[in-house]
């Protein structure tokens, strides 16, 4: 009887529970047929839900798409050059349409893919929305009201997160979210951009290293350096708001605890190990790495030089982190966070070093070269150089989803645990890839 038992159960399909699928705990046993996702009573089929279409997912991008577009034109007139489009306002919007319009859209649709709940979309969709209303003769302030509600959203989405799986890693994400809701909503009553530096770089730093944090744990990481994490964390977010009210203490501050989070990745972040590898895994802790150094930079320049609102050294750490560190951060993740989200394989190809190579030394020749000496011509041809690589990679990109996957796909020589933490820019997003494009993650 024993045996019997045993031979129908192998026999069965092996269901696998949500954990196990998306790195998620609390939710009904699934099992994969065919091309169909289907509940353990074959009696009642689940239908896909059209959020899941990659046309639907895609069309919140567009937005985020045109902000990008927008702010690296209102950055070419920035810079005294001439630009495609030029609007009286357009200037003043290059930082919000950056990083809300643009990498808000794209983090808030990656996180609502990872909770796959309706209303997670709202989040992309105002921050989208929010960009363009930026770009069109509708008051600023409808604008800005979008991307603050879109930001509200977001916390929202990381409290689901945390109920269903609770991690350091999304505790740091939900901190740097909610520094989002305040920059958009300080901006939105009045604060100067200049002043809303710091609290928008905790936004996008500390979301991208709690991913970090969420995939130290391949490797051997203490509690006591998640405590680490979240105290450093805490210091960065209590310096950045005193940036508001006593600057002469608080950019310093800041700086110091961007100094040590840096230190902190360096000795925990799997980054350091990938790089002796070689394909997407070499490719993605390259581009890490090169975004530490001028997330390194910009942290000794607040803490040197102190309240930057303006001038060379307000240049330079505008860009050491928004491009730097910020674009570096995307170029890394774009070969696994992309078709997560869309679907559609973005198979790594060497040619996806051009960008990251130009990005990095036109930022040499801009931030080192130009704010370093106080060179107005330096600044300029290395933020001209700067747009290329950004559209550059973006063509590039785009071109090696049209292209697909190659037919041949060579396996480099890597440690399973490597492997693992170069596929996954986020656990939850890497577990919505259908099982055929996880070549385009695996190098």
């Amino acid at each position: 009887m024993t045996a019997r038992k045993k031979s129908a159960a192998s026999a069965e399909p092996r269901l696998q529970t949500s954990s196990q699928v998306n790195g998620r705990e609390g939710a009904e046993p699934i099992k994969r047929t065919s091309g169909q996702l289907r509940s353990t009573d074959a009696s009642l089929p689940v239908r896909r839900s059209p959020l899941a279409r990659t046309g639907v997912r895609l069309a919140f991008l567009i937005p985020g798409a045109i902000a990008l577009l927008a702010g690296l034109d209102a950055g070419l007139l920035l810079l005294g050059v001439a630009a495609p489009v030029t609007t009286d306002r357009l200037p003043d919007l290059h930082g919000p349409l950056m990083v809300f319009g643009f990498i808000g859209t794209v983090i808030a649709l990656e996180r609502a893919v990872a909770m796959r709940y309706w209303w997670g979309y709202l989040s992309p969709a105002l921050l989208g929305v929010g960009g363009v209303l930026l770009l069109t003769g509708a008051p600023l302030r409808v604008g800005q009201w979008s991307l603050l509600l879109g930001c509200v959203v977001l916390p929202l989405i990381y409290i689901g997160v945390w109920r269903r799986q609770a991690m350091m890693a999304v505790a740091l994400q939900a901190l740097g979210a909610v520094m989002g809701v305040a920059a958009t909503a300080l901006w939105a009553v009045g604060v100067d951009v200049p002043y809303l530096v710091p609290s928008m770089a905790v936004f996008l730093i500390l979301t991208i290293v709690g991913e970090r944090v969420e995939l130290a744990r391949v490797v051997v990481i203490t509690e006591r350096a998640q405590r680490w994490v979240l105290v450093l964390a805490l210091a960065f977010t209590g310096g950045a708001l005193a940036t508001l009210l006593w600057p002469d203490w608080g950019y310093p501050i800041t700086g110091l605890a961007l100094l040590a989070m840096v230190v902190w990745l360096l000795l925990y972040d799997v980054a350091t190990r990938l790089v002796r590898a070689s394909g997407l895994p070499r490719y993605i802790a390259a581009c890490l790495l090169a975004g530490y150094f001028w997330l390194a930079l910009a942290g000794g320049v607040w803490l040197v030089v102190g309240p930057v609102d303006s001038g060379p050294a307000y240049d330079a750490v505008l860009h050491a982190i928004f491009l730097g560190f910020t674009m570096s951060m995307i170029m890394a993740h774009a070969p696994v966070i992309l078709p997560a989200v869309l679907r559609k394989p973005l198979p790594y190809r060497p040619i996806l070093y051009l960008p990251v190579l130009l990005l990095n030394l036109s930022l040499v020749l801009r931030v080192i070269a130009g704010d370093g000496t106080d060179t107005p011509i330096l600044v300029q041809w290395g933020g001209i150089l700067n747009v290329v690589a950004v559209l550059l990679f973006v063509v590039l990109a785009a071109a090696s989803v049209i292209i697909g996957v190659p037919a041949v796909v060579r396996e480099p020589r890597i440690t399973r645990h490597d492997a693992d933490a170069a596929t996954a820019g986020t656990v939850d997003a890497v577990s919505d890839v259908p099982p055929a494009m996880s070549n385009g993650g695996r190098a």
